[in-house]
């Protein structure tokens, strides 16, 4: 199941850098597989990931729940995250994506949780969704 994990997971990067709107917001270097060490200012990172077997009698499936995590760019900046992760749900929310050797059922979104980082009070809005896929 990994690799439906992976081949989703570079549909769904591929989709977020190529929004205008988002890059326009964000910058068009800002979104990351893996958080970046001292980064600054607003991005979107990769969260987590749950993925349960989702096959048929006839066909391999995978359905995955899986988080985007958009990252203020200082405590007071809450206004921009949620706006960035409205853009995301906007983009991701019910669309087609083409990924490497799976077909994409569905993509739907779940939920969005605005909180602050207990360190250092940053605001972040943690994004999930459903997705399922099947193996060609």
């Amino acid at each position: 199941m990994s690799d439906a994990i992976l081949a989703l997971r570079a549909a769904v990067q591929g989709r977020l850098v190529a929004d205008s709107g988002l890059t326009t917001l964000i910058g068009s270097d800002r979104i990351f597989d893996e958080a970046p060490r001292a980064a600054r200012g607003l991005y979107v990172v990769h969260g987590e990931v749950e993925a349960r077997d989702w096959s048929t009698g006839s066909d391999r499936g995978c359905e995955q729940e899986f988080a985007l995590v958009v990252w203020a760019a200082q405590s007071g900046s809450s206004r921009q995250a949620l706006e960035a992760a409205g853009l995301i749900v906007a983009v991701l929310d019910q669309v087609d994506l083409a990924l490497d050797g799976h077909a994409l059922v569905n993509l739907r979104w779940l939920s969005s949780r605005l909180a602050r980082e207990t360190r250092n009070g940053l605001p972040h809005v943690t994004i999930r969704f459903r997705a399922v896929t099947e193996t060609l």
